[in-house]
């Protein structure tokens, strides 16, 4: 039979190739490490590591034990979490917001997830339009959302960044810097920058909707706007300019407008953001199943 600890030691140093690696990462002695992998090799009757003073490789019996091993280990970590997140009352029902279209498949995907492993749940994917801002949290109406950063309103928690993107200009196509490759941002100098509606705090439009270029030299104000689809009317219309995301272009391509990257402009980054006073084991779940920062 073969123990947990002298499984997890044995995958650890496969994927490590290194034992002082391997025993920080489960927080034992380099001795330890080497000591369960010899009685390991032992009850095989054979070596599964390559050991020389500079590398350590594994054996093709070793290579193909972790083979085997690695997909059960795999399953045997999942229901262990599944056990874990019932245990946790993993239940009831979750309100979930987005304001962009990446945003609103990331959230629907997470959903998916959670469901398969809790279908007794219940969660809701809405979009939330360009001028609602966390509003909808504020007002009870979602449990979670996932927005612009930044947020800095006390009462509500923001978690981790989980989408970041490059920032591009939207101009009409015809517009003198549309064939531009890039633009710095003391060209937006001048330029009638498209606005959003609604109640946004100060910090947030002034991150998002700078009133002057690092120079000092003022944006110029355009039309306000309250969904993506006045913005891009707006643009196409050659109206004023507007500041988004880089993948944008392939979710809102028009013939009318240009997406300049903008070179010096910092990256949009979007995370999740809940109440505090709200915080339940699904919504540590969802936040769990949306997962790390993606590009």
């Amino acid at each position: 039979m073969l123990e947990r600890y002298e499984l997890e030691t044995f995958l650890t140093l496969a994927e490590e190739l290194h034992f002082g690696r391997t025993g920080e990462r489960l927080g034992v002695s380099t001795g330890r490490v080497s000591q369960t992998v010899k009685k390991l090799e032992r009850r095989v009757g054979t070596p599964l590591f390559a050991r020389t003073s500079r590398s350590v490789a594994l054996t093709p019996v070793g290579r193909r034990l972790y083979e085997d091993l690695l997909p059960a280990h795999r399953r045997i970590r999942a229901a262990l979490e599944r056990a874990t997140e019932a245990g946790r009352g993993v239940h009831g029902r979750l309100r979930t917001g987005f304001a962009t279209p990446w945003g609103g498949e990331l959230l629907t995907a997470a959903a998916d997830t959670l469901l398969t492993r809790h279908p007794g749940c219940e969660i809701t994917v809405r979009e939330v339009p360009l001028d609602g801002g966390v509003q909808p949290l504020q007002d009870g109406e979602l449990d979670v959302q996932l927005t612009a950063l930044p947020v800095r309103e006390p009462e509500l928690t923001t978690g981790p960044v989980v989408l970041r993107d490059d920032r591009v200009l939207l101009l009409p196509a015809a517009h003198p810097l549309a064939g531009r490759p890039s633009l710095g941002a003391e060209d937006l100098a001048g330029l009638p920058l498209i606005t959003t509606a609604g109640d946004n705090p100060r910090h947030w439009l002034d991150h998002h909707y700078p009133r002057h270029t690092p120079s000092g030299a003022p944006v110029g104000r355009g039309p306000v706007a309250a969904t993506w689809q006045e913005v891009l009317s707006h643009v196409t219309a050659g109206r004023g300019v507007a500041s988004g995301a880089a993948r944008g272009a392939r979710y809102h391509p028009r013939p009318g407008i240009a997406y300049v990257p903008l070179r010096d402009a910092p990256p949009l980054e979007y995370g999740l953001v809940w109440p505090t006073a709200a915080d339940t084991a699904l919504l540590r779940a969802f936040v769990t199943a949306v997962g790390t920062p993606r590009t």
